[in-house]
Formats: structure tokens, C-alpha cells, sequence
């Protein structure tokens, strides 16, 4: 592992580890804001089909997530390489052969073409991308205590890491706007509806931000340097995952005694489920929100087309900038007080949605909507690392636990919605601007106050890992 010097990392490795989840960011910015919407109003499925598609995406990624994360820890099957840079490797190859064809026109269909026959032809691809992005976000992450030897380089590695995400979005967003601004009159629709004849839009954005996501990952593999596991690393760390009854082994240097945990033991951890389900519900308000503004913008509000990039911009630019408040926040007021005044931003949204936002004020409410959805995620991020705690021979498991609950609960919840959906055989009927309207109400409303009971049986019943007490 090279250093720039004693004291830690070099800028070099720093930025190139980085860059490593930049093609992930980008695809995940377009999937949660756009494939719905690109499904549903440009391709005319119906909105189960849009709906089955997507919660077939977040249950493979779910399923993928600990997998990848156990196989990670077990082999390379190149091991000068690195098991987890060879993992990211066969993940990126995978995102970047399937996402493109994902907003795409089937190869070989037509509009004679029957619904069904496309979900199937459309269903491998999904899959096999969602266990391609898994594998690069779990090998990356798992490379930060690599890496990094002190806790200052960790916590630089991480904050180089989420500045590219926060460029990532930034970029996506932004190449959407000048296509959809820039747009020929010929192709386009005058009246700014989104229709077939966008088809090309959603084709370019994808190729655009694969091919520049794939040459950062190249950046990412020629620039990091995977420390090749010792013989006997493994088989030392299995005896220590296994070793339940056993009398643990007394540490090489004198610290205090720290019972270790397996991953069954967190079931038996009533802080466990509670954590869960706080993130379930914190994912469900974040992830719910981006997937349907677009639909609210466009049938509720009857906006142009081009504010399903200027909003959603606008929404991620106010979390990124009320991330900086986080800390001080946390210092000042706790844990459980910072997620509550994310939580009343959030309901405030919800709020204003029922009263009706007029004209340009959809730019403060998208700027509420931001803020709070970024206080929570970062706040909630933070409890289940006060979860964890210094247990961390088990982190890697109680973090893919709580990203199975986030994808499979918001692949759930979107089939559920489009269930429910009034319009079934067109793309858009004079029900659909009240249906979006109640989705922008009680999906960010409703669950901010299960979030809300959670928080309340928190106070009562704080985080307390009783096997490591």
C-alpha cells in the first residue's frame, strides 16, 4: 500500500480510490429518478409493468447485497489482483453491458410487440445489473478500512467518496437539462409533455454518463492498490467468526475485553430491529420521493418536461449543503432531536403538497423536501453506526441487513403505488394529477410519522447492544 507519506494517504490514492463508485452514483441518480417515468409516460407500459420492473431491480439488489458482501470476505479468484477490486471489476463490466439497454427499445420488439414478452426481455437485464451495482458498492466500501490504517483517513476516504456522489447527481441532472433544453423541435413535443418521442433523451443520458462512469472506474483500477491477503488471514478470521462457545484468545496488545459477535447474534438484539426499521422508513421517504416527483412535476402541476432535471437538482443541491449543518447540529441538539427536525421538514412538504404549491414556489418546497430527506439519511446513517458501535468484525453484515430492508421495502412500496394507480390501460388520465398529489402526500407524510413512532420508542428504549456489554 503507497503512502505519500507516514501520516497517511496520498492525494493520488485518495482520489482514485474516490472515483471508484462514480459510474454506481450516476447509474443510481438515473434508476430511482427516471425509470419510472421513462417506463411508464415514454415507453406506455402500463403501470404495474413499470411498477414490476422496478421492484424486481430492488429485490435482486437486495438479495445481491449480502451475498456479495460474504463472498467478498471469502475469495478472489484472482488473488494477486484483490478480491474485492476483482469483485468491483466483474460488477462495473456488468453495469456498464446492461444499463444502457435498460433505456433502450428492446432489441428485436415493436409496437405489435405484447407487454409481457418486453418484461421479460427487459427482466435479466434489470437483475443482472442490480447484482453488477451491488458488487461495486460492496467491494468499495469494504476497501476504506483497507486502506486506510487511522480513523482520519477513513473519514477522508469517505468524504472524498460522497463528494463525487454529490457530483455524480450534479452531472446527471445536469446533462438531462441540456437535453431536454437543447431538444429539436422536430422530435420534440411543443406542449412539453413527455412522450415516445423522448425515447432519444433517456438513449443519450445513459450512454453519456456510462461511458464517463466507465472511464472513472478505469481511473479507480489503474490507481488502487489492493493489499494481497496473507496466507492464513482468512482461516484465522473464520476461526474468530466461529469460535461461539469457545474462550476467545487474549489479544497480542493489552486492551480491554470485547465479547465478539456473529451476524445471528445481532438477531437477538432488540437495537437491531429498531434500527432497521428506522432506515427502512428514512429510505422509503428518500427514495419514494425521487421516484415520484417527476410524475408530480409533470401530470399534477402540469409543468414543463424540463423540471424533472431542474427540480430534483435543486432538492439534491439543498441536502448536500444542509449535510454541512450535520455535525454541529448533532453536537448541539443529539442524535434524536437532529432526525426529528429532518422529520418536520419532511411533514412540512407533505403539508404545503396538501394545500397546494403554487407556480415557482415549488422551488421552496423542493428545497424543503431536500433538506429534510438529507437530514434524516445522514442521521439515520449515523445511528446504525452507533449500532455497530466497536463491533465491527460484524459491520459489514448489519449494514447489507439494512440495505435488504431499504431495496426490497421501496421495490415493495412502488408496486403497491402503481397497483393502486387509477389509469390502467393509458398512460395518463384525468385521475392521475390528484393520485400523484395524494403519493407526494402520504408516502413522505405517512411514513414521517412511523419514523416519528420509532424515534418516540428510541428515547424509551435507547441503542444497547447487550451481548457486548
Amino acid at each position: 500500500m503507497e503512502r505519500s507519506s507516514p501520516n497517511g494517504l496520498g492525494v493520488c490514492t485518495k482520489l482514485s480510490f474516490a472515483v471508484g463508485h462514480f459510474l454506481n452514483d450516476l447509474c443510481a441518480s438515473v434508476w430511482f429518478t427516471y425509470l419510472l417515468v421513462y417506463y411508464h409516460n415514454v415507453r406506455r407500459f402500463g403501470n404495474s409493468a413499470a411498477g414490476l420492473l422496478l421492484m424486481l431491480g430492488q429485490v435482486a439488489d437486495g438479495i445481491c447485497t449480502p451475498i456479495v458482501g460474504f463472498e467478498t470476505d471469502r475469495r478472489s479468484c484472482f488473488p494477486v489482483y484483490g478480491a474485492r477490486k476483482t469483485w468491483h471489476l466483474a460488477g462495473t463490466l456488468a453495469v456498464v453491458l446492461t444499463f444502457p439497454f435498460i433505456f433502450n427499445p428492446c432489441l428485436g420488439c415493436s409496437d405489435t410487440t405484447p407487454e409481457f414478452a418486453k418484461i421479460l426481455l427487459y427482466a435479466p437485464l434489470i437483475v443482472i445489473f442490480q447484482c453488477g451495482w451491488a458488487s461495486v458498492q460492496i467491494s468499495h466500501l469494504s476497501l476504506i478500512p483497507q486502506l486506510a490504517c487511522s480513523d482520519g483517513d477513513k473519514v477522508e476516504l469517505t468524504a472524498y467518496r460522497y463528494a463525487f456522489t454529490v457530483m455524480a447527481n450534479i452531472m446527471v441532472y445536469g446533462v438531462a437539462w441540456l437535453l431536454f433544453h437543447f431538444q429539436p423541435t422536430s422530435t420534440g413535443d411543443l406542449s412539453g409533455n413527455l412522450g415516445p418521442q423522448d425515447i432519444p433523451i433517456f438513449r443519450n443520458l445513459v450512454l453519456i454518463i456510462v461511458a464517463i462512469g466507465a472511464a472513472f472506474s478505469v481511473i479507480f483500477h489503474v490507481g488502487t492498490k489492493e493489499e494481497p491477503r496473507k496466507a492464513g488471514q482468512r482461516e484465522a478470521q473464520l476461526e474468530v467468526e466461529t469460535a461461539v462457545e469457545s474462550t476467545p484468545l487474549l489479544p497480542a496488545n493489552p486492551c480491554p475485553t470485547r465479547v465478539h459477535m456473529i451476524w445471528k447474534d445481532w438477531f437477538k438484539e432488540p437495537a437491531f430491529y429498531q434500527i432497521a426499521v428506522l432506515y427502512m422508513c428514512t429510505r422509503l421517504i428518500v427514495n419514494l420521493s425521487q421516484t415520484y416527483i417527476p410524475m408530480y412535476l409533470t401530470e399534477t402541476l402540469g409543468l414543463h418536461k424540463n423540471y424533472i432535471a431542474t427540480i430534483p437538482l435543486v432538492m439534491y443541491m439543498s441536502g448536500f449543503f444542509s449535510s454541512f449543518v450535520m455535525k454541529p447540529l448533532n453536537a448541539l441538539i443529539g442524535r434524536y432531536m437532529t432526525y426529528f427536525v429532518g422529520l418536520i421538514m419532511v411533514m412540512a412538504f407533505s403539508d404545503w403538497v396538501w394545500l397546494g404549491v403554487p407556480g415557482n414556489w415549488v422551488y421552496a418546497a423542493a428545497l424543503l423536501l431536500g433538506a429534510g430527506t438529507s437530514t434524516i439519511l445522514v442521521t439515520s446513517l449515523a445511528m446504525t453506526a452507533d449500532l455497530i458501535g466497536n463491533h465491527t468484525e460484524c459491520g459489514a453484515f448489519v449494514y447489507g441487513a439494512m440495505s435488504f430492508t431499504d431495496k426490497v421495502s421501496n421495490g415493495l412500496a412502488v408496486m403497491l403505488i402503481q397497483n393502486l394507480h387509477p389509469c390502467k390501460n393509458v398512460a395518463c388520465c384525468p385521475l392521475c394529477a390528484p393520485f400523484y398529489k395524494i403519493v407526494m402526500i402520504a408516502v413522505p407524510g405517512g411514513v414521517a410519522i412511523l419514523s416519528l413512532v420509532m424515534l418516540g420508542l428510541l428515547t424509551i428504549w435507547p441503542i444497547r447492544i447487550r451481548k457486548g456489554m
